[in-house]
């Protein structure tokens, strides 16, 4: 079992031994179980997201490699209310280490109907890096204006806020 899946049914301990098992640890081991898990969790989701990056960029047309893409956040309305994550589609490749100017030029918002967003992400977006950012945005809320850099020479995920 991967650390992923593991830290898959740890999340969502649905599954009869995982279930059981946690029932038997005392609060404390519970809670350094959680702690352990949660720090796992999002490195191991780290790593996913530049492994996405990575495949995608390679993809790109041009010859000078990509040293770091950026993604900026997504606002979803969900049955909780507002949630701010990020947008599984990169807003900027750059192939030096300048950060490039993210920072929106327009107020104007848009409506988009409840499960639209969801659907675009379905047909345009990697499933497995949206998955990532999601996670992540999950574990680490980001703010509106808060950027993702993720440099794929030392592989680092990082979040950037202003």
């Amino acid at each position: 079992m991967n650390p992923i899946e593991l830290a898959g049914l740890l999340a969502a301990p649905t599954e009869s031994p995982v279930r059981d098992a946690l029932r038997r640890l005392a609060p404390r081991a519970l809670d350094a179980l959680t702690i352990e898990a949660l720090s796992a969790t999002e490195e191991a989701w780290r790593q996913v997201a530049v492994d996405r990056v990575a495949a995608f960029a390679a993809g790109q047309p041009g010859d000078r490699p990509v040293v770091a893409a950026y993604f900026t956040t997504a606002e979803r309305r969900t049955a909780e209310g507002m949630h701010v994550g990020w947008s599984p589609f990169v807003a900027a490749l750059t192939s030096t280490e300048d950060i490039p100017d993210l920072r929106h030029t327009s107020t104007t918002a848009t409506a988009i109907p409840v499960g639209e967003a969801e659907m675009t992400e379905e047909v345009f977006a990697d499933p497995e890096l949206a998955a990532a950012l999601n996670r992540l945005a999950a574990i680490d809320p980001p703010r509106h204006e808060d950027v993702l850099r993720v440099h794929l020479p030392t592989r680092q995920v990082t979040r950037l806020t202003p």
